[in-house]
């Protein structure tokens, strides 16, 4: 026992009891079963719910093609877009709406095709044993599932639940959707298949798939789309440029249907390369049509010229004439042909630029070379707005509306706007050329004057049929050497790697993932539960607890009573309850003896407030003192809160109040119980001043009679955190223990127990931990079971069994008995 003057103690620190906490965590194991079967319940219904996502990839080269049979001085240049920007452009292109409006067109990737499960509608996609295909310039209903069954393989029976009297249809030919009226009844109807189905709300052909086994009595729920959604849903296709080899570019789709994926991905892909091979082409067909009509009305002009030539050849000595203009005439053909090539380009940009203003399809427009220009700006801007104009038009197939054709048209404008720019500027530096060239035929001509009538004559001739045989021969070539190059066009975009359904390709649900996390998230939740309650709840938990705030020490541990009335020791002699308060009375006797009492003993019983288990402490500790056959008095001074009385069935008419207050002599005040060697004296009625009734004469004259009569006096008091009853009570007591309720008292009260202590307000201190419950929930009790010596398993044959509490105890007892 603790005295005041070398009473130390450890004061309560903030910190963190790992100990306790786990034993804490330990405690609750049903909360993590349970956590644990929720969240693996919601992990497998997760994995059972949700459909399985793919993911297929496929890998494209990009590339300039060169045709092996052109030197380097074939003047024709072909360029779709350029060289510096075509994979970010094909990139840009594949994940843009009017390429995947193509695509969503040409595959009907509109409809799909379902079959219900348990869970979900799953997308059977291209394991029907059939297609749709719809007429686009009709109606179709819109968004409302359409049941096709086979009878056999030649028939189908398709079912329409209509529940109200109008429906939506939807027109691909314009994407507009519009309401139908219908009558609202279950309409089925049988088809061959192959029969074209004409209804004011369907209108399609269904054909076998041969690549698909039959299986008759199948249903398959179609459904018509917005065309809108489809696009937009798969235009989110991924295209990534590879970082070591830029020219390479991955496309990768994921969605609930490989099949749906592998198809979209290659006919992407296909159409892109149709598309690019066609532009190419297209610069050609153009620059051949351009040839073919020079080349004809050259053909005039050549026979015309020739004949003069002939004829004039046939009434004249042409040798002799030959070798005296023959330098003239050399002269006059390169600066004949310079002054052409000159008028030819000149007329060229002005035909190019009046076509530019006043046309609104530029897709026939020749190449610039076929006339000698090769401005890199305007051949290169000519490439591109003849693919922008052939783009153009193939949205005609797939997309209505002039919103669509917005973006294009920008930059179809803005690429005009160049072009006439730089035809400006090439038109000037042509036109000083030009004048050059005159200047010089000028200067020729007037030398040539002097010649003879007859060479000046043949001169003449000579020289109109030398123009047109040498522009004739250059556009023939020329126009050769175009439709080699169109025969030999090949797509710049290439197939590596065609997307493929090669098995695998999961990517989700992650089952194993699921269930991982299922597991952590099981754990972890009622830990952090755990960890709030650990330090949110303030109160004493353990003896952990209570030894890291104060040094006062323990002077026995009791458990939970499963009695109705606070008198378990009598009525429970042999439980482990009654054990541990013998264990308290031992560890008293031990104390009393340490103090050399002799004699009548004092002992004073209190706490920090109510509900701590004073009251009842005081009854089972004066009972063991009386069953030892110690005459024993419990003395109740809680004035303001009596209770005391109830347990023994005595009336609390008179008590404590009577005599301190002078009404009743003290063996008019001192009750009998049926316990025997054990009286009562209750705190009668409540006082309007208990403090003074404590502090005056009476009370001690009480305290020396009882002393007189009996060997232990138990003074069960009101809680000192509330009243300073108790304080004044202090004197009249040898032994005081103070009572410590687990997860009731809180902790700071002990932090003011210390200080009444250190100020000796309370003597002789020591501290009863009641209400013990569950070793592994609130902590250890350093080997102690319901008081000092006994354990659990001592019951055995110690104590008296308890009846097993709940259905799992009771269970376990009669399996295990």
């Amino acid at each position: 026992m603790l005295d005041v003057k070398d009473f130390s103690f450890l004061e309560s620190k903030n910190s963190f009891d790992i100990k306790s906490f786990l034993i804490k965590i330990l405690s609750y194991w049903k909360w993590f079963i349970v956590s644990l079967i929720i969240t693996f319940s919601i992990a497998h219904q997760v994995n059972i719910r949700k459909q399985k996502i793919y993911g297929i990839d496929t890998t494209i080269a990009i590339k300039e093609e060169n045709n092996q049979l052109f030197t380097s001085n074939t003047s024709l240049i072909f360029n779709w877009g350029g060289t510096s920007d075509k994979v970010q452009s094909i990139s840009t292109i594949l994940k843009s709406r009017s390429h995947n409006e193509f695509v969503v067109n040409e595959l009907n990737y509109f409809i799909d095709y379902f079959v219900k499960t348990d869970y979900y509608f799953q997308d059977v996609f291209g394991q029907v044993p059939f297609k749709i295909i719809p007429n686009k310039a009709e109606n179709q209903l819109y968004q409302t599932f359409i049941k096709v069954k086979f009878l056999d393989e030649k028939t189908y029976q398709v079912s329409i639940p209509f529940e109200t009297t109008s429906v939506n249809v939807i027109n691909y030919s314009n994407n507009t959707v519009q309401p139908l009226q219908v009558k609202a009844t279950n309409f089925t109807k049988n088809y061959r298949v192959g029969e074209i189905v004409s209804l004011p709300f369907l209108n399609w052909k269904l054909e076998l798939d041969p690549n698909v086994s039959f299986k008759k009595g199948e249903e398959v729920l179609v459904r018509f789309n917005s065309f809108d959604e489809t696009v937009s849903r798969l235009k989110s296709i991924s295209v990534e440029i590879d970082e070591k080899a830029t020219s390479i570019l991955k496309l990768r789709m994921e969605g609930t249907n490989k099949n749906r994926l592998v198809d979209y991905l290659n006919t992407t892909i296909k159409v892109l390369i149709d598309k690019q091979l066609d532009s190419k082409n297209k610069f050609a067909e153009n620059t051949i049509a351009f040839i073919d009509q020079t080349l004809f009305a050259m053909e005039d002009s050549l026979n015309v010229s020739g004949n003069r030539l002939k004829n004039f050849s046939k009434n004249n000595n042409v040798l002799d004439i030959q070798d005296k203009g023959a330098n003239f005439k050399n002269q006059l053909l390169i600066l004949d042909v310079e002054k052409d090539e000159i008028d030819r380009k000149l007329s060229y940009l002005n035909s190019l630029k009046e076509y530019l203003n006043k046309s609104v399809d530029y897709s026939k427009l020749p190449a610039p070379t076929v006339v000698g220009i090769a401005e890199p700006n305007i051949v290169q801007n000519v490439a591109k707005i003849i693919d922008l104009s052939v783009r153009r038009s193939d949205l005609k197939l797939s997309v209505k509306g002039d919103l669509f054709y917005k973006d294009i048209d920008n930059q179809i404008g803005s690429l005009k706007k160049v072009l006439l720019e730089n035809i400006s500027s090439l038109r000037n530096t042509l036109q000083y050329d030009n004048i050059k060239v005159t200047d010089k035929l000028n200067r020729l001509e007037s030398e040539i004057t002097v010649l003879p009538e007859k060479e000046l004559e043949y001169l003449n001739i000579s020289r109109k049929y030398n123009l047109s045989d040498n522009v004739y021969n250059t556009f023939l070539q020329k126009r050769i050497e175009a439709s080699i190059i169109k025969e030999a066009n090949l797509s710049d975009i290439q197939f590596i790697d065609p997307a493929k359904d090669i098995g695998g390709g999961l990517i989700g649900p992650r089952t194993e993932v699921n269930y991982v996390t299922a597991f952590f998230v099981g754990l972890f939740i009622p830990l952090i539960i755990i960890f709030i309650i650990f330090f949110i709840k303030n109160s004493i938990q353990n003896i952990d607890d209570i030894s890291v705030i104060t040094q006062i020490p323990i002077i026995g541990i009791v458990g939970i009573k499963h009695s109705e009335s606070n008198l378990s020791v009598f009525e429970r002699p042999k439980s482990a309850l009654s054990e541990s308060f013998r264990a308290i009375r031992s560890s008293l006797q031990f104390l009393y003896k340490k103090k050399s009492l002799s004699g009548s003993k004092t002992l004073m019983l209190t706490s920090s407030i109510s509900g701590e288990g004073k009251t009842f402490c005081s009854i089972n500790i004066a009972t063991v003192f009386a069953l030892s056959e110690k005459r024993t008095i419990i003395l109740g001074l809680d004035l303001r809160k009596p209770k005391i009385f109830d347990d023994f069935n005595v009336k609390n008419d008179v008590g404590a109040v009577n005599f301190l207050i002078g009404q009743k002599k003290l063996d008019e005040v001192i009750q009998k119980t049926h316990i025997p060697y054990l009286d009562v004296i209750t705190s009668g009625p409540i006082p309007p001043n208990p403090s003074e009734l404590i502090l005056g004469e009476s009370m001690k004259e009480m305290m020396t009679e009882l002393k007189k009569n009996y060997d232990y006096i138990i003074l069960d008091t009101p809680p000192v955190g509330l009243v300073s009853d108790a304080l004044e009570l202090s004197q009249y007591s040898d032994v005081t223990l103070y009572v410590v309720r687990q997860n009731f008292t809180k902790k700071e009260m002990l932090t003011l127990l210390n200080n009444r202590t250190k100020r000796g307000e309370l003597d002789n201190i020591s501290i009863i931990f009641n209400g013990y419950e569950n070793k592994a929930k609130y902590g250890t009790g350093y080997g102690y079971g319901y008081g000092y010596g006994y354990g659990y398993g001592y019951s055995n044959g110690y104590h008296e069994e308890e009846a097993p509490r709940g259905f799992i105890a009771r269970l376990k007892k009669i399996l295990f008995k």
